[in-house]
């Protein structure tokens, strides 16, 4: 059941140029699924300072953690600004998209910040050596906008479960880490063979969200086992 606590701010982590983790210390058992996710209240009464976001780390840890494209929004400056062990409220944990030990395959199809839940699902599964067979395809803009790019890799390259298709939309070429383009129902029939087999996790901004939906079903996937949640902002 959701409940509010107070978390001191530890630290904060670049991972693009726009995109930062923000880390709290858990000394409240949160007890949170991984794919769950937290409101974020830099002051309780204000709606413009309450924002609803996904945990980006695996349940397992000493810290929780967010993650958050940055603007020039008031709750991104305010969020820029917070000092080391200072305090902030939350709401958690929420949500219903979550992993599962039973789901004995899963695929990711998400873009851009849409990761977040994705991260601390992965995260669970790599680090707790569990028997999930995991593809994801990730989408982004440019290269520089891959989030998590290097924690991707290397569970990757700890994990034989573990399958990560990065595909970049406006750079100019393509290379050996990551395709170029949309995610597609090509790519993906070209990096997964058994498609109804698996759970799907959609995640990312209402547009790709749908987008990726019509293809899983054109696909053959049925409805009850493809997962989504829309991230506005």
């Amino acid at each position: 059941m959701a409940h509010e606590i107070e978390a001191a701010f530890i630290q904060k982590i670049k991972r693009t140029p726009t995109i930062y983790s923000f880390r709290f210390s858990a000394d409240d058992d949160l007890n949170f699924k991984p794919g769950q996710y937290m409101e974020v209240m830099l002051d309780k009464i204000d709606k413009e300072l309450r924002h609803y976001l996904s945990f980006s780390s695996s349940p397992d840890k000493d810290y929780f953690e967010f993650t958050k494209r940055l603007s020039d929004s008031r709750f991104s400056q305010k969020l820029s600004q917070l000092k080391d062990n200072s305090t902030v409220l939350f709401k958690l944990p929420l949500g219903s998209c979550v992993y599962k030990e039973e789901y004995k395959k899963i695929a990711f199809l998400i873009g851009g910040i849409g990761v977040t839940p994705a991260i601390s699902m992965i995260e669970y599964v790599v680090e707790n050596n569990l028997d999930t067979d995991v593809v994801v395809f990730y989408s982004n803009r440019t290269k520089e906008e891959i989030a998590f790019y290097k924690e991707l890799k290397n569970w990757q390259s700890l994990s034989k479960k573990l399958k990560v298709i990065l595909t970049v939309t406006d750079d100019e070429t393509s290379g050996p880490q990551y395709l170029k383009g949309r995610i597609d129902k090509d790519i993906i029939k070209s990096n997964m063979g058994d498609i109804l087999e698996r759970i799907f996790f959609i995640f990312g901004p209402p547009k790709m969200v749908d987008a990726m939906k019509a293809i899983a079903v054109e696909l053959g996937v049925e409805n009850n086992n493809i997962k989504t949640e829309y991230f506005i902002g």
